[in-house]
C-alpha cells in the first residue's frame, strides 16, 4: 500500500510541476558564490554571518559506511585538502561511531580547517539530556566547540512545543552558546513542511535550517517550493540533503545521474548541500560535480521535475518518505 504522502493522481501531479518550477526563481544567493580560490571549490555565505562554507558538504552517517575506519579518514583528510570544508554529523549516527570516526579525522589540526556540525537527537526530550548529549558529541568530535548545533528530526508539532517549552531543547541551544561550546544553532526534519514553517513561525533567531531537497518527492508543496524560500527571505542559512532520495536507487537505476539531482539542489536558494559518500572515488565525482557547477536553467529545472513527476515508484526514490523512516539508516543523498 503506498504511503499517504506518496499518493497523488499522477495526472494532477504533472499539471503542477509546470507551475512549482516556474515559480522557482534562480536564486539570489548564486550571486554570492565564490571558488575558493586553490581549489575551485566554490564556496557561498552562511546566512547572515561572514562565515563561507562550500556549497557540498560530508554526510557523517555515509561516512561511517567506508571499507574501514582508515578510508573514513582518508576521504576527511582530501576533502579539506581539496576544499570542502563543512562536515556533518549527529550524535546518534551509528551509536556515536560517526562522530568518533570523524573526531579522528579532524585531530592534528584538521578540525581548524572545518566549519563543524553535528546534531542534538533529543527527539521531543528537554534541555538536561540536550546537554549530555552535548558533550558527549564534544569528547567524540574531539573539539571544544561545534560551528553548527541543529536539534535533529522535528517531525510533528508536539515536537515544536516540546522544544519550546521550558526545560526544552531551545534552552539547551541558549545554554551551550552562552558557555561558548556552539556558534551557530538550527534545526531538521524530513517528514512535514508544516513542522519547519511552525519553528520558523517562533521567530527565534535560528542560524541554519536543514531540509530534504531534490527533483522527485511526490508532493511539490513540500520543502522546497514552501520552507526553502521562507528560509531564504529570513537570511537563515538553508542546508540540503537528500538530493539523491536518501538511499540513492534514482541513479542506481539508471533513472538519474548524481550529477543531475546534486545540480539541481544546488541551483535553490541553499548555501550547502550535504551529500553522502563513503569512498575517495565518491568523493572525487562529488567534487567534479562541485568545481564545475553551473545553475541549471529555468527550462532544465522544469524538464527534471517533469521527468520525476513519471517515476513509476515515488516512494523507492524519497525514503524518507516511507512509513517508519529515521534518519541516518540510508547509505547515500
Amino acid at each position: 500500500m503506498p504511503h499517504p504522502h506518496l499518493t497523488l493522481d499522477r495526472r494532477s501531479f504533472l499539471r503542477g510541476v509546470g507551475a512549482a518550477t516556474a515559480s522557482l526563481a534562480l536564486p539570489g544567493a548564486l550571486s554570492d558564490l565564490a571558488a575558493e580560490t586553490s581549489t575551485g571549490v566554490p564556496r557561498r555565505k552562511f546566512g547572515k554571518t561572514k562565515e563561507t562554507v562550500s556549497i557540498i558538504g560530508v554526510g557523517g552517517h555515509t561516512l561511517a559506511t567506508a571499507k574501514d575506519e582508515a578510508e573514513s579518514i582518508r576521504i576527511v583528510h582530501e576533502a579539506i585538502d581539496q576544499g570542502i570544508n563543512f562536515m556533518d554529523n549527529a550524535w546518534e549516527y551509528h551509536d556515536g561511531r560517526s562522530e568518533e570516526v570523524m573526531g579522528k579525522a579532524l585531530a592534528g589540526g584538521w578540525r581548524d580547517k572545518t566549519f563543524l556540525m553535528t546534531k542534538v537527537c533529543t527527539h521531543g526530550k528537554g534541555k538536561d539530556l540536550a546537554m549530555k548529549m552535548l558533550e558527549e558529541s564534544l569528547k567524540r568530535l574531539q573539539t571544544d566547540h561545534l560551528d553548527l548545533w541543529m536539534i535533529h528530526q522535528l517531525d510533528t508539532q508536539e515536537q515544536v512545543t516540546a522544544a519550546f517549552a521550558p526545560g526544552g531543547a531551545v534552552e539547551a541551544l541558549d545554554a551551550a552558546r552562552k558557555q561558548g561550546k556552539i556558534r551557530y544553532v538550527g534545526f531538521t526534519g524530513h517528514a512535514d513542511p508544516d513542522v519547519h514553517l511552525a519553528m520558523l513561525a517562533h521567530d527565534y533567531a535560528w542560524d541554519a535550517v536543514l531540509m530534504p531537497i531534490n527533483s522527485f518527492e511526490a508532493n511539490r508543496t513540500g520543502f522546497r517550493t514552501r520552507v526553502l524560500p521562507e528560509v531564504a527571505k529570513r537570511g537563515v542559512a538553508g542546508l540540503g540533503i537528500k538530493s539523491l532520495g536518501g538511499n540513492g536507487k534514482v541513479v542506481k537505476d539508471g533513472k538519474f545521474t548524481a550529477e543531475q539531482c546534486i545540480r539541481f539542489a544546488l541551483t535553490q536558494p541553499l548555501t550547502v548541500q550535504i551529500v553522502g559518500m563513503n569512498s575517495v572515488e565518491q568523493l572525487r565525482a562529488n567534487l567534479q560535480i562541485a568545481r564545475n557547477f553551473k545553475p541549471m536553467t529555468a527550462a532544465e529545472l522544469e524538464q527534471l521535475t517533469a521527468r520525476a513527476a513519471t517515476l513509476d515508484d515515488p516512494a523507492r526514490y524519497c525514503c524518507y518518505r516511507q512509513p517508519g523512516y529515521a534518519d541516518g539508516h540510508t547509505l547515500l543523498g
